[in-house]
């Protein structure tokens, strides 16, 4: 194998990070080669999966200082407040930015861009295009890169290792699955704009893709993981298939109701109710399951979530999304039905660690969106701030893997490197082993679900580490029955499932060492926040077999900690 491939920049990630990466080095300096590597077309990545809209200060009435504090308490407190503020400050220019691209944002009567209400906001603020706000943005993005002859795509393609050399990243070895091409890309910068793991959990919102390659990436390279312990379980994912109802069907004023049909939400969180944080919702449904108060379904468990009040005019204009996933997946029409839901896995607030410029532990190593840890989500991600963050951040990161490029020097692979990866991935496709990629995603799956989901105890996060570490040892054994090169789509599996299984061990131990319940991550043998214990990151790396964890201090700049109450 020889290096192919030399770029100024790689981007890993075609979805919404990725995209305002490329455009923002792109437009920082238009004499710089610019790569975006994309396992799927861009178009199909995840972001196009996000509805109900994303968040910034876009009117007189609202004030970035309320912004950065609704996001720093539902974070319970373990966002870093400078990452918060600055954040704030940069999200009605990435919206603004956006709507001259000519994204269709919703608008008011008078032409102003409209926004809704969103779980842990005091006011309205999420700017929205009906449901489908990350499909018109992943487009409009999509569209504007085109413009850009020094941005060059590499759709469908793998990346399978990050090249290091003395401690800095030069560079990464990635597989074209169109024939099986393994070719390394020699880099300045390298910037990971790959998006979650949810696919490690059964009941999830995301889609196939979202394997966390881009964590597992880092962290073989030697780069921090942080916060891992924390993944947000969404209060309304449909039964059985798990597919999203937008936070926006709430924000608009839809209610959850038990099976006595009463709005349950006003026992919890009697000031905030279907508005309340994902994290608190979602324990509070599960309270009223084990209360006896949940709804049988031939899919199991749930609650309803009831539009009918809204009427047919404002679902099909707001919510048209909402109504034909109900339509589709659940055989029911919102207008004249209440929606089956329950509580779901939809998002990592960990990843690995960047600083505010979005550069992590090895030097030309940039990261943004949901595989970047900042922190500004901390144990709590509130609904809407995940777009603007993959704006924000994906600019940053972007301009800074620029300015890093311009003086950095090109470094090519040493060959060695290079034959060492092909020869492993040529020793993947060959396996011949008894064990099959399909049972092992679906024990590992159905593990994370038992004991790393919405309640956790050192009993169940123990029986999860032991079990995700003998799916380990049988992944040693895994045999392909596709030896082919040509879109071999169980050999791209079975490297994503390798990726799975060092993130859900990240998780497991992670949370079994995080001796407190806050914001996501709540143990029923720890129910209360420690904050002179745990008020902390957690980082962990990589040492040949063994995590190594270390922690790191929470920035506060004006907000300490207070009881996170609504």
């Amino acid at each position: 194998m020889e290096v192919q491939n030399i770029h100024d920049i790689v981007i890993v990630g075609g979805g919404a990070a990725g995209l305002r990466a490329a455009l923002a080095a792109a437009e920082k300096n238009p004499k710089l080669s610019i790569a975006l590597i994309s396992k799927v077309y861009p178009v199909r990545s995840h972001t196009v999966s996000a509805e109900g809209g994303m968040a910034g200060v876009m009117r007189d009435d609202d004030s970035l200082e309320s912004h950065a504090f609704d996001t720093i308490k539902g974070s319970d407190f373990l966002a870093d407040q400078d990452a918060v503020e600055f954040f704030v400050k940069e999200a009605p220019r990435e919206i603004t930015d956006l709507a001259n691209l000519g994204c269709p944002f919703s608008r008011e009567e008078n032409g102003d861009v409209a926004v809704r209400a969103f779980g842990g906001m005091t006011t309205k603020r999420t700017v929205y295009a009906a449901d489908k706000t990350g499909f018109y943005l992943l487009h409009s993005l999509f569209e504007r890169s085109l413009k850009y002859e020094n941005i060059v795509r590499y759709d469908e393609w793998f990346v399978t290792r990050l090249i290091v050399k003395s401690s800095r990243c030069i560079g990464l070895i990635a597989l074209s699955q169109k024939d099986g091409r393994c070719v390394a890309f020699s880099a300045k910068a390298v910037i990971l704009a790959t998006g979650g793991a949810g696919k490690i959990f059964k009941f999830t919102t995301n889609g196939n893709i979202k394997t966390g390659d881009g964590m597992a990436l880092a962290y073989k390279a030697g780069a921090a993981l942080k916060d891992m312990e924390f993944v947000q379980f969404h209060p309304t994912g449909l039964v059985r298939t798990g597919i999203l109802i937008t936070e926006g069907a709430r924000g608009e004023g839809g209610y959850l109701v038990n099976k006595t049909g009463e709005r349950f939400l006003q026992r919890y969180l009697p000031s905030k109710m279907e508005l309340g944080p994902r994290d608190m919702i979602s324990r509070a449904i599960i309270s009223e399951f084990e209360a006896g108060n949940g709804i049988e379904t031939k899919d199991g468990l749930a609650v309803h979530l009831d539009l009918r009040h809204l009427g047919e005019k404002k679902i099909d204009e707001r919510l048209p999304l909402v109504r034909e996933i109900s339509q589709e997946f659940a055989g029911l029409d919102p207008v004249k039905e209440p929606i089956p839901v329950r509580p779901v896995m939809h998002y990592f607030m960990g990843g690995v660690h960047t600083d505010i410029n979005g550069a992590t532990t090895i030097e030309g190593l940039f990261a943004a969106g949901e595989v970047a840890c900042v922190t500004i989500n901390g144990a709590n991600r509130l609904g809407s701030n995940s777009l603007s963050e993959c704006l924000v951040f994906g600019r940053v990161a972007g301009e800074r893997a620029a300015m890093y490029a311009e003086t950095a020097r090109q470094t090519v692979p040493e060959s060695a490197v290079m034959h060492d990866e092909e020869r492993r991935l040529d020793d993947f496709l060959a396996q011949s082993g008894t064990e099959r990629i399909a049972l092992l995603r679906t024990e590992m799956q159905s593990a994370m679900d038992a004991y790393a989901g919405i309640i956790r105890s050192r009993d169940k996060l123990e029986k999860g580490i032991e079990k995700i570490g003998e799916l380990r040892e049988r992944f040693k054994n895994i045999g392909l029955d596709d030896h082919s090169h040509v879109f071999n789509t169980e050999f791209i599996g079975c490297l994503e499932l390798e990726s799975m299984l060092f993130v859900a061990m990240a998780v497991l131990e992670s949370a079994l060492r995080r001796e407190e319940s806050r914001g996501s991550h709540f143990r029923s043998d720890f129910e209360k926040r420690d904050d002179e214990r745990f008020l902390k990151h957690q980082l962990v790396q990589c040492n040949g077999h063994d995590m190594i964890f270390k922690d790191a201090p929470v920035v506060i700049t004006k907000w300490p900690p207070q009881a996170r109450t609504y």
